[in-house]
């Protein structure tokens, strides 16, 4: 996929473009702590490929832990957009939610990867299950 996506947090002020590494092959839910409580799909964009085109001034960052994943989100609406990942520090996870047309209710399965056992600490990595949804 070369398409590049519009993508905004809820109020509008933290704009972006984004060119998705995979289109929408990489999406994904983490079980990590922050993750599971935040709740967003991401998609996979290389770093590069994220451009801020408003508000870069209204993000915060936010880091737990080893420090090394970069959370970002509106300082206004409080919606994460985006965040470096630790597994892969030249990427970007992205939050589908927050793409122009996308939402996280489009894909109806959706693997979750482990990472409360990050493999960067030693645990596996991959998929440990999926989350569903079905429309009725």
């Amino acid at each position: 996929m070369s398409e590049t996506l519009d993508g905004a947090c809820h109020c509008g002020q933290v704009r972006f473009t984004v060119k998705l590494l995979d289109g929408f092959m990489s999406i994904r839910r983490c079980t990590c702590s922050y993750c599971r409580m935040r709740g967003a799909v991401a998609v996979s964009a290389r770093v590069d490929d994220l451009v801020v085109t408003a508000g870069a001034e209204a993000l915060t960052l936010y880091r737990f832990n080893t420090g090394v994943a970069e959370h970002y989100f509106c300082s206004k609406c409080g919606i994460y957009t985006h965040h470096r990942r630790r597994s892969d520090p030249t990427q970007y996870g992205v939050n589908v939610a927050c793409l122009a047309g996308v939402s996280p209710f489009d894909f109806p399965d959706v693997p979750v990867v482990d990472g409360v056992n990050h493999p960067n600490d030693g645990g596996r990595a991959g998929i440990i299950g999926h989350l569903r949804f079905i429309p009725d």
